[in-house]
């Protein structure tokens, strides 16, 4: 899918995170590899420290305080929400759904439209499509558009290959009418591949019982469950190389940019090894690309671009605008690119929530 927008903008910005902290010194002896082995990864992908929300926490709890918080401190009022749209894997319940939650406890109106979204990596990009259609009729009501995950619930302990990277957390982006700016947008879908990223059981199609449950060695010293969440690393780090670089290369030459146009290069944060590749493959310049979540924050999922935004450019996106390419890849297969001003917000901030 290739489109464009118009005369849509980021207003604020507002990160949430647990107030747990997971140190990857600390957890080295669930893994059943070798210290000094596990160690050296904290160099090569850029492990440091986790986000990890407590085991009663739900996606909704760090929405609903979000909101709150913007709402208690006057960056949005009630009655200028026009829709609630949420973009998660992790629902407290199938039904009702997060956003429906949201409305409820934050005391919106009843004309205000709640949906969610099941979207992982590609989150936000997705997120903010759906948004901007939703503004076209929207008039002077505004989105409040939220990604979150707490998929650190369904990852094992005791699997290196995903447990160190995984962070959770929420963001609300607030989206309005205005402006003139042309935004460009782009996704595309592989569900071939679908199973790179992968929870096996706990859905209809496999349901969760004992038998999905009970951990097992995965042949490479990794242990987990089928109700634990998997990434094929290889698979996931192949594909990331093979169709991003090409996609930057065929929308640069096709809307005639090049690299100087852009004040900032904000990707989805897997990790900082598949990003410093992608970065070499693609020839965008690391000193406009942040490659630091994981190290702070842990993987973010579909938060991870709005987070990375606030954490390294807030105070640029406060005082002025800055053309901005926002890359997703990951869960579904998908992979996408937007071109667009983020600046000039109203708020841009990261708060710490009890959960």
């Amino acid at each position: 899918m290739i489109t464009s927008f118009k005369g849509k903008r980021v207003s604020s910005m507002l990160g949430i995170l647990p107030e747990t902290i997971g140190n990857f010194d600390d957890e080295v002896d669930n893994y059943s590899f070798p210290a000094k082995q596990t160690m050296r990864l904290k160099k090569i992908m850029g492990y440091n420290q986790h986000r990890l929300a407590k085991e009663t926490s739900t996606v909704s709890d760090f929405a609903v305080y979000g909101l709150n918080y913007m709402l208690d401190n006057e960056w949005i009022k009630k009655e200028e929400i026009g829709a609630v749209v949420t973009v998660t894997l992790c629902p407290d319940y199938f039904v009702p759904h997060i956003s429906n939650i949201v409305q409820a406890e934050c005391d919106l109106d009843t004309d205000v439209i709640c949906f969610d979204i099941a979207q992982g990596c590609s989150g936000f990009l997705v997120g903010l499509m759906q948004s901007f259609m939703l503004l076209e009729h929207m008039e002077d009501k505004k989105i409040v558009l939220i990604n979150g995950d707490v998929l650190s619930h369904k990852v094992s302990k005791q699997d290196r290959n995903d447990f160190p990277l995984i962070g959770d957390g929420c963001s609300i982006t607030i989206l309005e009418n205005g402006g003139e700016d042309e935004i460009y947008y782009e996704m595309h879908t592989d569900g071939k591949r679908g199973d790179a990223l992968i929870i096996p059981a706990g859905a209809f199609r496999k349901p969760s019982t004992p038998e999905t449950g009970a951990m097992q060695d995965q042949g490479d010293g990794n242990f987990r469950s089928l109700d634990n969440l998997h990434m094929d690393g290889s698979g996931v780090f192949n594909f990331v190389q093979t169709e991003v670089p090409p996609m930057f290369k065929d929308v640069f030459e096709r809307e005639g940019k090049n690299i100087d146009d852009f004040d900032w290069f904000l990707l989805h944060q897997p990790n900082r090894f598949m990003l410093q590749k992608l970065a070499e493959k693609s020839g965008l310049p690391t000193e406009k690309l942040p490659m630091n979540l994981v190290e702070n924050y842990g993987n973010l999922s579909g938060a991870s671009i709005p987070f990375t935004a606030i954490y390294n450019c807030k105070e640029e996106l406060l005082s002025k605008k800055n053309m901005c390419c926002l890359s997703a890849f990951g869960s579904g297969l998908t992979w996408g690119v937007m071109f667009m001003n983020i600046g000039e917000l109203d708020y841009c901030e990261i708060i710490e929530s009890k959960f």
